[in-house]
């Protein structure tokens, strides 16, 4: 009997190292260029560009399949922080893929809410709170602006607000001046 117990546990640990050698030498990590991409896109999740998300964006950017100029959101601020990142030519905003607006947030008007749930259905964020038959509200903190959930409201309830400038979100203007060559 202990002698099974000895060969069971003996077992374990000779499997166990080779798990673990395995996950170490097999280890598949992420592409930091992507990561790096990603974190330059406005996160809106807003599909825009053609592709589901910002990652999947980031990713179709890395592996050249899709163009730096293709975010309405990040707008031209964001274009020119790609060129720079990757090292390509700058691009205006491409206007087939929308225009970009002053950042901005839904708002539900309450009394005219009939809590259809379409809009939460339609966020990508998780950003507005309800139930079924309920009133439902944005939670102004994780709403990216996508505007996602204003066409398939029913009753047109849903509007979007611009946001206020505010210390944390005002930004200089790129470039802030033009650069002249020293002389």
């Amino acid at each position: 009997m202990i002698s099974a117990l000895l060969v069971m546990a003996l077992g374990a640990v000779i499997l166990g190292a080779a798990l673990g050698y395995a996950s170490i030498k097999f280890k598949i990590e992420g592409n930091p260029l992507v990561d790096n991409i990603d974190a330059i896109l406005p996160q809106t999740q807003c599909g825009q560009c053609g592709y589901p998300g910002c990652k999947p964006y980031a990713q179709a950017i890395a592996k050249g399949e899709a163009e730096i100029n293709c975010c309405p959101p990040g707008g031209d601020e964001g274009v020119r922080k790609l060129a720079d990142l990757l090292g390509r030519e700058f691009k205006p905003l491409s206007a087939e893929h929308g225009v970009e607006k002053p950042k901005s947030v839904a708002f539900i008007d309450e009394k005219s809410c009939i809590g259809c749930t379409l809009c939460i259905q339609a966020c990508p964020v998780d950003a507005i709170v309800g139930a079924a038959k309920q009133m439902h509200t944005i939670v102004a903190a994780q709403c990216t602006g996508c505007e996602l959930c204003l066409p398939p409201c029913p009753v047109d309830c849903i509007a979007m607000a611009p946001v206020a400038a505010t210390v944390e979100t005002w930004k200089w203007q790129y470039p802030l001046f033009p650069l002249k060559q020293a002389a």
